[in-house]
């Protein structure tokens, strides 16, 4: 059975469902943000907590350190141990009695301090004496613990469990006679029980399941209330916050104690952070759930609304027909229908409008398209006369007057060319031209006209805007080369400027040249002064420096001018320079033709 769903397709039912997939969708985004911001705070929460016990016990675990640390500094620094220890020195040994009287003094110190259990003083040679026993300081540490004792001089080393006594913690510092200039004169070895160590109770307040870890230099645990097994030396190798034990994942941070190199890590479940998620994520179930619902309500209500009365109006225009477009009469109390239905009439008298305009269009367009047509025949019958002049002349055999329109002849082509097809030309292209201004000129002069022209292979193909060369050198032949009675010369030289990245283009002449003053002179009219010339209007240098600026301004900056130089019987160099790579400017000003 074909089902037709062509008349689901309405604007109400399209309105319908774009509303609820809206909705789906801002419901979606706002409810993954939502959860993602909050279980991110639940966590950031966490490992701040985590964080501050960490700093409090390792805090607590240095304040601990630094008790056992001066206690064991008294006793190395007591009077009567360090005249013992003194006389050991010498080779004067203890007596028993001497022996028997350090426990009244050793033991006077731990009774300050509880989790001491006992302290042991050795002499330099290793031997006990006290407890009094024969008890030998290497085979009770070993020799790299008095090594480091040796190399801290006097400060206290944690040597961690102790082998005979797990329940207990050693630590070692060296004694040093004050009376033979600190001489080694012996050690002092600390025992302290591990519950001295616990820390705890710090997060009882809390009611936070943390987990105190304190593992010392060699990787051994000192004290920890952690139930669950746990790889040590990967917790302590691992970058990572998050560690995995046998039973469920916990959230670590890490302290190292600089003054025992022991390193304490606070362990959390990652239960405990994401304890609230749950409660959150069936808000936001229950929230979505009741939002969907509702909007599903209020869409359909607000689509019949918009699409029943448009409805009525489809019908009413349903009337109009092409080519007979009148307005529609309908009343309606709703306000968008009635403003719907005003732009609709708007819209008819509108197109009836612009059916007449299009019209009155078409006759201006044809009547532009026959004068442009016409515009067309003037030049090209100016171009056609030439030649029929040239042609005549050759016959008559006037091969000077022939050469002479032939030169006119291009020169009134390259100058009266469509701007819009080649403003832009090449550097040989320009010369070119330059050369055919010079040819004619030397018809005039005759002898009294001498030129020049270089241009290196690399700068012909450079592309540069049309006739800024041709003016400079009009300039030098009206100022310069007719201003003498003896022959003169004119020079073009084209080259790489001495700034990387640009062309030089220098026109200079040999004539009479200019004072400072009259140079002066020139140079502000460049910039918008008054025009000094005595021959000619001088547009034609004010010309081209205004063309240059609106073509390479921008890409050359202060660069971007004429540069002249005259002294006063030695003639004038006018020059500019022009970026080597012009496809920028070029390109700009294609754009502005092609808007134009």
């Amino acid at each position: 059975m074909r089902v037709n769903w062509g008349r689901w397709n309405s604007l109400r039912n399209q309105i319908f469902v774009g509303f609820v997939m809206v909705m789906l969708v801002v419901l979606f985004i706002a409810g993954i943000a939502t959860y993602d911001r909050v279980s991110g705070l639940l966590k950031t929460s966490a490992e701040k907590h985590i964080h501050q016990t960490a700093v409090q016990a390792n805090g607590r675990l240095d304040a601990l350190i630094a008790q056992v640390n001066s206690l064991t500094a008294q006793v190395a620094d007591d009077s009567y141990v360090q005249r013992l220890l003194s006389n050991e020195k010498g080779g004067e040994q203890a007596t028993f009695n001497q022996r028997q009287a350090l426990l009244q003094v050793v033991s006077s110190y731990p009774s300050f301090m509880s989790g001491v259990q006992s302290l042991e003083i050795y002499t330099t040679t290793y031997s006990r004496i006290f407890p009094m026993d024969d008890r030998s300081l290497d085979r009770r540490l070993g020799r790299n613990w008095i090594a480091e004792a040796d190399a801290e001089k006097g400060r206290l080393v944690w040597v961690g469990p102790d082998p005979e006594d797990p329940g207990v913690i050693l630590a070692i510092r060296r004694i040093s006679l004050m009376d033979r200039a600190f001489e080694p004169g012996g050690y002092v070895v600390v025992r302290m029980q591990r519950s001295f160590f616990q820390l705890n109770d710090l997060d009882a307040e809390d009611e936070v399941e943390d987990s105190i870890l304190l593992v010392d230099a060699a990787g051994s645990v000192v004290t920890s209330n952690l139930e669950a097994s746990l790889d040590v030396e990967a917790l302590l190798s691992s970058d990572s916050t998050i560690v995995q034990t046998r039973d469920e994942p916990y959230i670590v941070v890490r302290q190292h104690s600089e003054m025992t190199g022991w390193t304490l890590a606070v362990l959390t479940p990652v239960s405990e952070t994401t304890e609230g998620l749950s409660i959150l994520r069936t808000a936001l179930l229950i929230s979505g759930l009741f939002g969907v619902v509702l909007f599903l309500i209020m869409s359909f209500l607000l689509s019949t609304m918009i699409t029943r009365p448009i409805t009525r109006l489809m019908r009413a225009m349903r009337s109009a027909r092409p080519g007979a477009m009148k307005p529609n009469i309908m009343f309606s109390s709703t306000m968008e229908i009635h403003r719907l239905n005003e732009v609709y009439n708007q819209m008819v008298y509108r197109l009836n409008e612009l059916t007449q305009e299009i019209y009155e269009k078409e006759i201006m367009q044809s009547r532009t398209e026959l004068k442009a047509l016409q515009s067309q025949i003037n030049p090209h019958f100016l171009f056609n006369t030439l030649e029929a002049f040239y042609w005549s002349l050759d016959d008559k055999g006037d091969e000077g007057m022939a050469r002479m329109v032939v030169a006119m002849s291009r020169l009134f082509r390259y100058i009266i060319s469509s701007p819009n097809l080649d403003e832009w030309v090449t550097i040989a292209d320009e010369l070119e031209h330059a050369e055919r201004y010079l040819q004619i000129m030397e018809m005039r002069l005759g002898e009294r006209l001498q030129w020049e022209i270089r241009l290196t292979d690399a700068m012909r193909t450079v592309r540069i805007p049309k006739l800024l060369i041709q003016p400079l050198v009009e300039n030098a032949i009206l100022h310069g080369i007719e201003s003498k009675i003896e022959p003169g010369k004119v020079s073009i030289h084209v080259d790489a400027s001495t700034q990387e990245g640009l062309v030089h283009i220098e026109v200079r002449d040999d004539g009479p040249g200019m004072n400072d003053s009259r140079l002066q002179s020139v140079v502000l009219a460049l910039n918008g002064g008054p025009v000094v010339s005595e021959k000619g209007t001088g547009v034609g240098l004010i010309n081209v420096h205004r063309r240059l600026k609106l073509y390479f301004g921008s890409q050359l900056g202060e660069l971007c001018r004429l540069s002249i130089t005259s002294k006063v019987g030695e003639g004038t160099v006018i020059s500019f320079d022009i970026p080597k790579d012009t496809e920028g400017a070029y390109d700009s000003w294609q754009n502005d033709s092609n808007r134009g």
